[in-house]
């Protein structure tokens, strides 16, 4: 990143700290800095410069329209540059400032306690122009289709896996990895899930999907271990299909005719798929388990009703939501959720699996906190199968090449 080709607005009614942030980003070597005394004048410097303006640095507590309120404003308007927040309230509201500035789909790249240092915004800054994750999966922002779309190009093999790698903390061997569906469109290239998974699912149509990505990715575990690697691959079930009694033995088959034994295989279950059509829910899920596949409660911590599914379901893994994970640095209340959610998997007996692990600050924490496996961004993004067999032989003969301090 290089800060003189960026412009910056300073939103900050005290004089003195306005002027101290201009400075610092001057340091920086900032060219281009505007600066405002609250929300409204931002608002008036952006109806004049927005569309030059790359990197927002905000402070939440100002007379007139203060941060919140602005925030809410460039959101809504789709301001398409990143916003830090610099304040001097308390950690749990620079918290929930962040979750509300995300629901906004503001690309936020974090917040600051005052006072601010030079150290503190360089950090911060490094992170702009990556995209961070937005609250709203339904943004307009993303392309939608209608169903038959959809469905043609499912039918003309259009929809392939991408596998994202999970690693052991204590010995940072990649043991698995998680198919995550893609569609190759003709026109739009690659599109993510957000655009096709809802409408599938609205429609009943998703047990299609789900089928295709488990014969792709039996297939592709067959091909790890035809090349000698030792990983288990883990796809999602979805929730139509648990309805089905005849779900487990059809699993069963695909696997066995690929001489791929079923603990190679982890299915991952969210809690509204374990607790819809409970009785032959729980009847496919105990037989899978019975047959020896893997199966993994996903999303743990989402929903109101995860633990009671842990006494009816004999599940092997806990894999814990990332708004945990991403928060727990800066917010007390998801640490203490993780942590505890981290016991609780120990006494089980199950593994536990950290989402969304995307700093070097995540992987320090979740491993003093004793978690068993990580998967996120520090480690990999998500690959098709050829990237994927060449990063992890690139792995065995390079083990020092995964970025991981």
């Amino acid at each position: 990143m290089n800060t003189a080709e960026l412009n910056f607005l300073v939103v900050e009614d005290h004089d003195f700290q306005r002027d101290t942030l201009v400075e610092l980003l001057r340091t920086l070597n900032a060219q281009h800095v505007y600066s405002a005394s609250d929300g409204q004048k931002a608002l008036d410097v952006l109806a004049k410069h927005g569309r030059t303006v790359n990197v927002i640095v905000c402070d939440l507590e100002m007379p007139g329209m203060d941060g919140l309120e602005f925030m809410r404003h460039i959101g809504k308007a789709g301001f398409h540059g990143s916003v830090i927040v610099a304040s001097a309230v308390k950690p749990s509201l620079l918290a929930s400032t962040e979750a509300m500035a995300r629901a906004y789909e503001i690309n936020f790249l974090g917040t600051i306690p005052k006072p601010v240092t030079r150290a503190s915004l360089e950090a911060l800054l490094v992170y702009h122009g990556t995209p961070m994750p937005r609250a709203n999966a339904g943004s307009s922002s993303r392309p939608s289709f209608a169903l038959d779309e959809i469905m043609e190009g499912l039918q003309q093999n259009q929809f392939e896996p991408y596998f994202q790698p999970k690693v052991e903390f204590a010995t940072r061997r990649v043991v698995g990895a998680e198919v995550l569906a893609r569609w190759r469109h003709p026109q739009q290239g690659l599109v993510f899930p957000e655009s096709f998974v809802k409408t599938l699912e609205d429609a009943g149509k998703v047990d299609e999907l789900m089928w295709i990505m488990l014969r792709k990715g039996v297939a592709f575990c067959a091909t790890l271990q035809a090349a000698g690697m030792e990983s288990s691959v883990a796809v999602n079930m979805s929730l139509k299909s648990l309805g089905n009694v005849e779900l487990a033995n059809r699993v069963a088959e695909i696997v066995r005719g690929h001489n791929i034994e079923p603990s190679k295989m982890c299915l991952e279950i969210t809690e509204t798929a374990a607790t819809t059509n409970l009785g032959p829910a729980l009847e496919n899920l105990t037989r899978l388990r019975m047959k020896g596949f893997g199966l993994s409660i996903d999303d743990y911590g989402t929903g109101y009703s995860t633990m009671q599914q842990l006494t009816r379901i004999p599940f092997t893994e806990l894999k814990i939501d990332r708004s945990f994970v991403t928060n727990s640095a800066t917010n007390e209340a998801a640490r203490v959720i993780l942590s505890s959610s981290l016991q609780m998997a120990r006494k089980l007996n199950i593994k536990a699996v950290a989402e969304g692990v995307e700093t070097q600050q995540d992987w320090d924490m979740l491993q003093e906190l004793g978690c068993d496996l990580a998967q996120g961004f520090l480690i990999a993004a998500p690959m098709e199968g050829g990237a994927y067999l060449n990063w992890m032989q690139e792995l065995a003969t390079n083990p020092t090449s995964m970025f991981i301090a």
